[in-house]
């Protein structure tokens, strides 16, 4: 299929259609002129897909596990996104994107659909495309969309504004693993996966995951989170796994922690999409160059020189230096300085 607008492009998402789909993950990603109204036909579309997020310290095995899962899914009829964060490199931008190596061993049929985006400098272990590609990908009629994060650690709990199903994976014979991790993003778990089982030390892990279980307070008090033991490379605990997975998307379906979920993944995605949208509206302007030049003189606080730029945007005259303030807002107007916010 070869596109000409994203009008077309929508319809062949909607379709099912791979290179449709493959085509539009990338006008989102590089957030091309056009992505904003392509989000916008297919968006009425989406919220069908369960996001299940695999996050942990790197080393635990969340891209080998993240490839077992999506092939057990797949064995029991479910059509299936992967969306895999790759790391960037500091100096080029450049990226590693694993999505072939993570298939590299098994036939894959077109029921699973994978996608490798460089995470370009985003905090939180995401790339800011994540968002739009998860609906991309739930619009083309995925069951259940994947999303294997960096592997950043503790602070890496950003997979919340988009997943259902939160899983956290450890593994033994990492140090005081799950200490490290109590104060971060074991908490956000809804299912806790100790991989690499087979290995010394870990039973000891599970029994300490437990025991923080019983001592913690639940983020839902409804859903006690299970711990999984699974070894991916062999394939061993996952159907375990895809059974707890399924039995929380129940949960939230019949508990009223489903819609709250839903609502608050609605506010934080708005949040974050006006945050983005003010700093580009504003960057680049004599505004922003003022208020930079104030702020490193010292002669204002940052918060202080951030109140002013707000109050710029709302004088109707606004920022000048070639972004006007009024028509053509949003999204679609930051798309026409250059690229569409994503995320």
């Amino acid at each position: 299929m070869r596109a000409s607008g994203p009008e077309e492009l929508a319809r062949g998402v909607l379709a099912g259609d791979r290179r449709a789909l493959a085509r539009a993950i990338t006008w989102v990603e590089n957030r091309r002129p056009g992505a904003s109204e392509l989000l916008r036909r297919i968006y009425p579309e989406t919220g069908r897909a369960h996001v299940v997020g695999l996050t942990g310290a790197p080393g635990v095995g969340k891209s080998t596990l993240a490839a077992a899962l999506a092939r057990h899914l797949r064995s029991a009829g479910q059509r299936v996104g992967l969306v895999a964060v790759d790391p960037s490199s500091p100096f080029t931008g450049g990226a590693l994107l694993g999505d072939r190596i993570r298939f590299s061993q098994g036939a894959v049929d077109d029921g699973v659909f994978f996608r490798s985006l460089a995470s370009r400098g985003q905090v939180g272990g995401l790339a800011r495309a994540t968002g739009d590609v998860i609906h991309l990908l739930d619009a083309a009629g995925m069951d259940v969309v994947l999303v294997e994060t960096v592997g950043a650690g503790q602070s890496e709990v950003a997979i919340m504004r988009h997943a259902h199903t939160v899983v956290v994976v450890l593994a033994p014979g990492l140090g005081d693993d799950v200490q490290a991790a109590k104060a971060g993003i074991l908490e956000v778990a809804d299912v806790l996966v100790v991989n690499k089982a087979d290995q010394p030390g870990a039973s000891r892990t599970v029994q300490e995951l437990r025991q923080m279980l019983e001592l913690g307070a639940p983020r839902d008090p409804g859903w006690r989170p299970p711990v999984v033991e699974t070894v991916a490379a062999d394939g061993r605990g996952v159907a375990a796994l895809a059974d707890a997975v399924a039995r929380h998307r129940q949960h939230l379906t019949e508990s009223p922690a489903g819609a709250q979920r839903d609502r608050w993944r609605a506010e934080e995605a708005l949040r974050q999409e006006l945050l983005a949208l003010v700093a580009e509206r504003l960057h680049g302007t004599a505004a922003w160059a003022a208020a930079t030049d104030a702020v490193a003189g010292r002669r204002v606080t940052p918060a202080e020189a951030a109140g002013r730029l707000l109050d710029a945007l709302r004088d109707e005259r606004g920022p000048r230096d070639g972004h006007p303030a009024e028509g053509g807002g949003g999204r679609a107007a930051v798309e026409a300085r250059g690229g569409a916010a994503g995320g």
